[in-house]
């Protein structure tokens, strides 16, 4: 499954910077970041995950702290070819 997780930072960057290099050395099983995007706007942040499921998305950013460092937002994404088979 695809996930797009919009963030807000609650620390400064440097402590956000290092937060995700935490994250990243500690993935749970399955769970592979394809993208960081580092944003201008309303979200500091843009995250393409994969992942088995939901469960594991939860468990990632909860079991790491997540509510101290980043207020995260997250979809569930399909790319447009999966989702044209759908409806159609």
């Amino acid at each position: 499954m695809l996930f797009v997780t919009l963030t807000k930072f609650k620390k400064k960057a440097e402590a956000v910077a290092e937060f995700g290099n935490q994250l990243l050395k500690n993935l749970p099983d399955g769970v592979k970041i394809r993208e960081i995007i580092w944003t201008l706007g309303q979200y500091d942040s843009v995250m393409i995950i994969e992942a088995p499921s939901e469960k594991e998305i939860f468990d990632m950013f909860l079991h790491h702290g997540e509510l101290e460092y980043i207020e995260t937002q997250t979809l569930v994404g399909m790319k447009r070819e999966e989702a044209l088979k759908h409806l159609l």
